[in-house]
């Protein structure tokens, strides 16, 4: 049974990681609000694997502090990731006057990178910690490399939306009262 389930978790970390590399990798808009739903969610799916991670650990024996340290280490390597692969996206204005966002051979690099990183430090956490937490520690991995990234591609987006002129907009006081 214990099997079935790593096979199971493995399988789901691999479809969740592949739909976002795919995601990054089409062409699509930048929009103003809406690129932070998924790394919430994966947020949230990312505390409750860590909570259930160390919640399996603490009930055979006590947590250290290498495998915290750790696991706060995988975190911000991957929110440094996050940051860098939002330098390779190109950002554009399409003919609509729309602001449109595609990752670059760059961005699958840093994407595989990050995903090798955290492979890495994911199973030296498991062997110091003596159980899953650093493999239950993907999604919050996802979304704190998500974060920033959108982030700052949101930013880098905000500059090529047209700006309202300021001097060719009428004053609203300036408007004359009809009866």
């Amino acid at each position: 049974m214990q099997s079935t389930n790593g096979w199971a978790s493995l399988v789901m970390a691999v479809v969740v990681v592949g739909l976002v590399v795919r995601q990054q990798l089409r062409t699509r808009r930048v929009r103003r609000h809406g690129s932070l739903i998924i790394p919430a969610v994966l947020g949230i799916l990312g505390a409750l694997g860590i909570a259930f991670g160390i919640a399996s650990v603490v009930k055979y024996h006590p947590l250290t502090t290498l495998p915290v340290v750790l696991l706060v280490a995988s975190l911000a390597v991957a929110a440094g990731f996050g940051m860098a692969r939002a330098r390779t996206v190109r950002v554009w204005q399409g003919p609509q006057g729309e602001v449109l966002r595609k990752g670059t051979a760059a961005t699958t690099g840093l994407w595989l990178a990050s995903i090798g990183a955290h492979i890495g430090l994911s199973l030296w956490i498991d062997h110091t910690a003596g159980a899953g937490v650093g493999t239950a520690s993907l999604y919050a991995y996802l979304a704190i490399g998500l974060g920033p990234q959108n982030l700052l591609v949101r930013g880098r987006a905000g500059a090529l939306r047209p700006q309202p002129d300021a001097a060719n907009q009428p004053n609203p006081g300036s408007y004359i009262r009809q009866r």
